[in-house]
């Protein structure tokens, strides 16, 4: 058979001879690195529009952190992302499945942990993890519940009930929760809002060991320390658009070069109060 006929069954059959352009081949690459994507994403509720035409996008494996003030619509991207609300205008899509056209395949791959902890007080920290289990058909659900407080260093807690836990065992469990069947995607809505210190720095290693397992989380807050401390990108939500984007060192690129004053720092009270609290526990510890 000559080239020529090659060519030409190929063509038959819906193979083309030629190799992917470039651009094809970037395109596709860029497709299977992007967790999450937005483009031109409006949403109104009556005469109010919340949001004009957001455009983001997060890369898989990621901490993304959404940031903007009370009512700057962080709350209704994450809802339209996991399917519980639908946008007006604009293209939203997860994991590659488009949030509008195909919201079963998006919540197969999502989890939500939203601003108030979804765990039931009746129940010990064990029952609400093979509740989940159970609910997402997963099989052996005790086992993976014993994996899941052990991980989060809950496995004494596990047999408590949840009434009993503190806020940010509270916080952990919610988050371990979220976690049961390895979903691809993590939406965490503001999740250290009421939180004590102690108990945030708590959760913030929480999200930084979800992030070094691979998992991509898009994080909502409106505390500028949490964003800077946490993300590896950060965008900035104001009158319903995205007003800045990219790395903290990129955001600081923004501004003039500063001049440099050297000045003694002082400790924040955030500080003063976890070597405060640090001390007391080491004191307890030696006697």
């Amino acid at each position: 058979m000559t080239s020529n006929e090659i060519g030409a069954r190929g063509a038959a059959i819906g193979l083309d001879e030629r190799a992917p352009s470039a651009g094809a081949v970037t395109d596709r690459t860029r497709a299977q690195d992007t967790a999450i994507e937005i483009k031109d994403l409006r949403k109104s509720f009556k005469t109010t529009q919340v949001l004009k035409g957001v455009d983001f996008e997060v890369r898989r494996g990621e901490i993304f952190a959404l940031l903007g003030s009370n009512g700057a619509g962080k709350t209704t991207i994450i809802r339209i992302l996991s399917t519980l609300l639908a946008p007006d205008g604009g293209t939203a899509s997860v994991c590659g499945f488009d949030v509008v056209r195909e919201p079963n395949k998006v919540r197969e791959s999502i989890s939500l942990t939203g601003q108030f902890t979804a765990v039931d007080e009746i129940l010990t920290g064990r029952e609400n993890l093979i509740l989940i289990g159970k609910l997402r058909s997963i099989p052996d659900s005790g086992k993976v519940a014993d994996a899941m407080l052990e991980r989060f260093g809950l496995t004494d807690a596990g047999s408590r009930r949840t009434s009993t836990y503190s806020g940010g065992m509270t916080r952990r469990l919610d988050i371990a929760m979220s976690l049961v069947g390895a979903p691809d995607v993590i939406f965490l809505d503001e999740p250290t809002t009421g939180l004590d210190p102690e108990a945030r720095l708590e959760v913030w290693r929480t999200i930084k060991e979800l992030a070094d397992s691979g998992t991509t989380i898009l994080l909502t807050t409106q505390m500028l320390d949490e964003a800077e401390q946490l993300a590896d990108r950060i965008a900035i939500l104001h009158g319903g658009k995205i007003i800045a984007n990219g790395t903290l060192a990129e955001l600081k690129q923004l501004f003039p070069p500063m001049e440099k004053v050297y000045v003694e720092k002082q400790p924040t009270l955030e500080e003063i109060f976890l070597a405060i609290i640090g001390k007391r526990e080491g004191d307890k510890n030696e006697e």
